[in-house]
């Protein structure tokens, strides 16, 4: 089981969550953030930091979130737009940075206030 972040965070990525990650699993696309299911813990930090109340327990996704389950997996095992190769396992975030590009599922979602 994994936590998956959901469209509450597309065009706001508010980052309290990052802080308190122990595997630091978290990485930071365009739009919003994306948990790797490969390298998270399952010890709900994230959650309880996540001011804008987006990260789920993976067997408490809400039904119209459902589909973050799979785009969060996607973001690390799929080619994203201008990368060569997936990210996949990379054993942490800190030392990549903002990774700059964001699923199909997020890029096609309306821009918030636009």
């Amino acid at each position: 089981m994994t936590y998956v972040i959901g469209s509450a965070c597309v065009d706001v990525v508010e980052k309290s969550c990052l802080e308190d990650c122990p595997v630091d699993c978290m990485y930071e696309g365009d739009r919003k953030l994306y948990i790797n299911p490969d390298e998270c813990v399952d010890c709900g930090a994230c959650k309880l930091q996540c001011e804008v109340d987006a990260i789920y327990w993976e067997g408490d996704l809400p039904e119209d979130q459902k589909q973050h389950l799979a785009d969060d997996a996607a973001f690390f095992s799929q080619i994203l737009s201008g990368r060569q190769a997936p990210l996949g396992n990379p054993g942490g975030a800190s030392a990549l940075g903002r990774i700059g590009v964001d699923t199909p599922l997020v890029a096609a979602m309306p821009r918030a206030g636009g």
